[in-house]
């Protein structure tokens, strides 16, 4: 049966359910399929990984502070507080172009969320268009299911990159998000998204359902048929919470490995990224490693040790680092390209 299914992605006649099929394959006939993954992307993206390693040059900005209406239960306002707090338009403002003159790449303005799923960003928009007239910043955005003024703000404010993440899964949204909403919700952002002309980068977390599988096809499928071939996808991992009244596993590298592979199948001329929400410990270099052979072309701070790995695997391998966060579009690839002072946890890695 493998070998069949195979030949139809191969070919690329897979339908849907060819590729609900291969999410359910058993780990012995996952090889053949992880091969044509990394085949894809090397005919399409060539012999290169791009290493994304943020630092103080792209900081991660909360405009609520720690605060968030939904507490979401697999993150519980934990990623906010790793966040700069920033609550004034004007501080915003000082803090980004002070930023650039420190020759800052960029940053990430994100939040904790409404009670409707949306990051309360319009009032910060004036600052954002300011500094984009000023400097020549990279302004990642979080949005959430924002509404249409807020979509018309971001455009005129200029911002380069709205990271929208893509959940298809009503008991996730339900159960872990703490939404009431319908999921046509998701297609109305988008469609404001797009209206606006604003440039989306769709973020899918594997494993939401409590660390197994359980949407992610759904997701891909309302990713392609209302973004097309973006050039962009991004892959987080659920990191299990240490406290919830919810029980949750982490999810298995295999398991990752085959929804990289299914969105390299499905979007063949998409770059994917391997995002920073991704567990650690023990799991993390075997998750960087099945990224890799399942077709991602860029990770955000990656093991010294999967780097190491590959370049054993794959001599010819080239390494391009970018002080950034990794859902940059490519054309900002050169002001973001990382001067060897940004690298050197990566300094003894031979390119």
């Amino acid at each position: 049966m493998s070998k069949k299914l195979f030949e139809k992605i191969d070919s690329g006649d897979a339908s849907w359910l060819d590729f609900s099929e291969f999410l359910n394959l058993e780990s012995k006939d996952l090889e053949p399929f992880f091969e044509l993954a990394q085949n894809i992307t090397r005919s399409n993206f060539g012999n290169i990984l791009k290493i994304y390693n943020p630092t103080k040059k792209f900081p991660a900005i909360s405009v609520t502070g720690s605060n968030c209406a939904l507490e979401c239960e697999h993150c519980n306002k934990k990623y906010l507080k790793g966040m700069k707090e920033i609550l004034d338009n004007d501080d915003l403002e000082y803090f980004l172009i002070d930023l650039s003159k420190k020759n800052g790449v960029g940053a990430l303005i994100s939040g904790g969320s409404e009670i409707n799923g949306s990051v309360p960003l319009y009032n910060f928009l004036d600052a954002i268009k300011k500094v984009k007239k000023e400097t020549k910043l990279i302004i990642n955005t979080h949005t959430g299911l924002l509404n249409e003024k807020t979509a018309k703000k971001l455009a005129e404010a200029n911002v380069d990159i709205v990271s929208f993440d893509i959940n298809m899964d009503e008991e996730v949204v339900r159960d872990i998000y703490h939404l009431d909403i319908n999921l046509n919700e998701y297609k109305r952002a988008i469609d404001l998204l797009k209206k606006y002309n604003l440039h989306i980068v769709p973020h899918i977390c594997v494993g939401l359902h409590f660390g197994k599988l359980n949407k992610e096809l759904e997701s891909l499928k309302f990713i392609k048929e209302n973004l097309g071939q973006p050039p962009l996808i991004v892959v987080i991992v659920l990191i299990p919470p240490k406290i919830s009244k919810l029980d949750f596993e982490t999810p298995q590298p295999e398991m990752i490995g085959k929804v990289i592979s299914v969105i390299r199948f499905i979007f063949p001329l998409s770059e994917i990224s391997l995002g920073c929400m991704r567990p650690r410990g023990n799991v993390k270099v075997e998750v960087e490693k099945i990224a890799i052979k399942s077709g991602v072309t860029r990770i955000e701070i990656p093991s010294r040790d999967t780097l190491k790995w590959l370049k054993e695997q794959n001599s010819e391998i080239q390494y391009e680092y970018y002080s950034a966060c990794c859902a940059i579009p490519a054309k900002f690839e050169k002001l973001a390209r990382s001067k060897k002072s940004d690298i050197r946890r990566y300094s003894n890695i031979k390119n």
